[in-house]
């Protein structure tokens, strides 16, 4: 049993469900990313997904969007995002990390060099946005034979076959996207989520996290009556935006946001 399937397995008897902040690696500044993962785990996360910065964000709204740009400014690599969970790892052994990005940095590198590298590192999973299951047959060996986790997207629109699809595909956790549209959207329908996960855990047999239009405690608490996992991103990385120039200010923000999320959850099991 790896760092993401021990997490779930600890929480479901406590009726505690996962929080699950997303940052950029490289936003604000290369040198901040560590202590900001450190100050989420301190703040309430239970796993922690860490964005590769990438040119192309195609499924990002204007706040990723903008965060990969500053990272990209400082030259942020594949690499560096590996160093860095690295980093994390000589004091945090427990905590799961996730790389959520996209392919072409993947295929750069070589699938078979990431892998040795993400596992040395300390990675427990990938979520690479532009590999579907059905092109990843290929390269899912390469990820499965190390015991890293592919956690792949659900959207509203998916169809129950392809559900099913993902479901046998997928492990570690599968991250339904709320909404239709990019990341950062804000009309968040809890009904319409719970009718969709229904609808999922009908076909699929590992936790559910849902992203997308979570802004605030009300919101994270309302999702993880529902859900498995509450993911949070846009609205933590719109706070280190605000605060690009003092990286400690930065990270004092999200941590206040994120520990409202996490005192909202608790108090809604």
């Amino acid at each position: 049993m790896n760092r993401i399937s021990s997490l779930f397995a600890n929480l479901a008897p406590q009726g505690r469900k996962a929080l699950i902040p997303y940052v950029t690696a490289g936003d604000p500044q290369k040198e901040a990313t560590v202590p900001m993962l450190h100050a989420l785990v301190e703040s309430g996360a239970d796993l922690i997904e860490l964005g590769v910065p990438f040119s192309d964000p195609m499924a990002d709204g204007p706040a990723i969007q903008l965060a990969c740009e500053r990272a990209l400014e400082h030259n942020t690599s594949l690499r560096d995002v590996l160093g860095m969970v690295s980093e994390f790892r000589a004091t945090n052994s427990t905590t799961p990390v996730v790389l959520m990005g996209y392919l072409n940095p993947v295929e750069a590198m070589g699938y078979d060099v990431f892998v040795k590298a993400a596992v040395e590192a300390g990675v427990d999973g990938v979520l690479l946005v532009d590999l579907p299951p059905e092109e990843a047959e290929d390269v899912a060996v390469y990820f499965r034979d190390a015991g890293l986790d592919m956690i792949y997207l659900i959207a509203p629109t998916t169809t129950d076959a392809r559900i099913e699809a993902i479901g046998k595909a997928g492990s570690g956790y599968v991250y339904y996207v709320s909404l239709k549209g990019v990341t950062g959207s804000k009309a968040l329908d809890v009904d319409d989520v719970a009718r969709n996960l229904e609808r999922i855990r009908q076909r699929v047999s590992i936790p559910v996290g849902v992203g997308f239009g979570i802004q605030n405690g009300e919101s994270a608490a309302a999702v993880s009556r529902v859900a498995d996992g509450v993911i949070v991103g846009s609205a933590l990385v719109n706070r280190i935006a605000a605060n690009a120039d003092n990286a400690d200010l930065a990270r004092a923000q999200v941590s206040e946001l994120l520990r409202e999320m996490r005192t909202a959850m608790d108090a809604a099991v």
